[in-house]
């Protein structure tokens, strides 16, 4: 399936619509901003609930549990999340005001950015498009929506959703690919939320900057796992396990390497495998449980890394089968992967994870800060000394300690990445404020003090402006 591309003459039309319209949505109320996620909510969990399952194992065979779990019920659930909070995220926030200003309040009001513009990704479509849509219209924003091109039959359900759902003139999709996005960048949106590469992120940025438009780009990158000597095996990696090959590790906050202590290499690889073969089976090919990579392409890509790993000295100790033309390729575990390689150079995003070891943790953390800033940070221990060393001295845009990915679930805690991995944060109430102009107000009620040292500036004003000066 292959959509046709929107037309530049119908993006700009939709463009000047949602223009002249952001005033109108952007003085709706809590009640009238509430019924549009309520009629999201329903179309998502409800109306077109099977079309999406349908839809996403077109696309690349996601199993439907997988659908409900990492789609359906992250959408569903950011949005009770916002209904339950909006109407204490809308209200003006009164701010303290200084002495010095007496006669006088302050507050902030958080307003609509404006026009704003979201560019999904393929591997999660369903959720990274609608999670920042929630935001932005809880914020009381229009948008545009370009969803990936890779995933076709998933965009058009959510054209369905959202044409179900709002008016052109406040909420649109449009669709293409590379022209589609290039043309969108050049118009002068009020914020714009990417999800996918920094590579891409860094063009979506620049193209930002010519019209001093915000951002929020939630990116990648290499995303480490740490599993010490006083970890519980066990369970470290069944959840890797499960963190990994979920989706086909086609994830931004995937693991997308291991550091174990070498003292506890060997039980963590028989671990992973039993894992592999109880969530998947002998053949994970023949799996319900188990999607495809999102194109041949892609899958190309991954064999190619393994390939090029694997002539460096690397050991593929399991998995490695492939079918390019199927999309498939089977969970895999490297060992003894050299740094230089390809498969330690790039974000994985796929079902291969390298497995190295170390023997002292100052040498993880090294290694670590040498590269850039994560997404995500996993740490695998029972040493709270260990857990406090390693978040004390590394950076990343989150973190799970014993567990992995499992905070992107959590609308209490913002999530994004800081730097080479992103800009800005999202979900709840961060992402509300991500789409929202925090605009400080002051209220003058009362003759100010100021006023009693305006000009001309006789000795006694000057005294006044010494006491302001050291007591205020």
């Amino acid at each position: 399936m292959v959509a046709d591309s929107t037309s530049v003459e119908q993006i700009n039309k939709i463009f000047e619509s949602q223009k002249a319209n952001q005033y109108t949505v952007g003085n709706t109320t809590v009640k009238e901003r509430k019924a549009k996620l309520k009629a999201l909510k329903k179309a998502v969990e409800v109306t077109f609930r099977k079309d999406i399952q349908d839809a996403m194992m077109a696309d690349f065979k996601k199993p439907a549990a997988d659908v409900d779990l990492s789609e359906i019920f992250v959408v569903t659930a950011e949005i009770k999340h916002a209904l339950h909070h909006l109407g204490q995220w809308m209200q003006d926030k009164s701010v303290d005001t200084p002495m010095s200003m007496m006669g006088s309040k302050s507050y902030i009001k958080y307003e609509p950015k404006g026009v704003c513009l979201i560019i999904s990704p393929w591997n999660f479509p369903i959720n990274l498009t609608f999670g920042p849509l929630i935001s932005a219209v809880a914020a009381g924003n229009t948008v545009i929506i370009k969803p990936s091109e890779m995933t076709p039959n998933s965009s058009a359900v959510m054209r369905k959703i959202v044409e179900t759902v709002f008016n052109e003139n406040e909420v649109a999709i449009v669709e293409g690919a590379v022209e589609t996005s290039t043309h969108l960048l050049d118009l002068p949106f009020n914020h714009i939320f990417f999800t996918g590469s920094p590579q891409v992120g860094k063009i979506v940025m620049a193209a930002a900057a010519k019209h001093l438009t915000s951002v929020t780009l939630e990116l990648g990158g290499k995303s480490p796992t740490i599993i010490d000597e006083t970890a519980n095996i066990k369970s470290a990696a069944k959840r890797v396990t499960w963190a990994k090959f979920f989706n086909t590790g086609q994830v931004c906050i995937a693991p997308d390497y291991v550091m174990v202590h070498e003292d506890k290499k060997d039980a963590f690889i028989t671990e992973m495998n039993k894992n592999i073969t109880h969530f998947f089976g002998d053949n994970p090919k023949q799996s319900d449980s188990y999607s495809r990579v999102v194109n041949q392409k892609h899958t190309h890509r991954l064999v190619g890394y393994i390939q090029d790993s694997v002539s460096k000295g690397a050991n593929v100790i399991t998995g490695g089968q492939s079918n390019e033309s199927e999309s498939y390729l089977a969970p895999t575990l490297v060992t003894d992967v050299p740094r230089d390689s390809a498969l330690m150079q790039n974000e994985i995003f796929g079902p291969v994870l390298p497995i190295l070891t170390y023997k002292n943790i100052d040498d993880v953390i090294g290694e670590i800060n040498a590269g850039e800033i994560p997404l995500a940070l996993y740490i695998y221990s029972g040493s709270n000394k260990n857990i406090n060393h390693i978040q004390n001295n590394t950076r990343a845009g989150g973190t799970c300690i014993n567990n992995s990915a499992v905070h992107f679930f959590n609308n209490n805690l913002p999530f994004g990445g800081s730097n080479n991995s992103g800009i800005g944060k999202s979900h709840g109430f961060f992402g509300f404020e991500a789409f929202s102009n925090a605009r400080g107000v002051y209220r003058q009620i009362l003759p100010g003090a100021l006023e009693f040292l305006m000009p001309p500036y006789s000795n006694l004003k000057r005294k006044l402006i010494e006491l302001t000066v050291k007591y205020f």
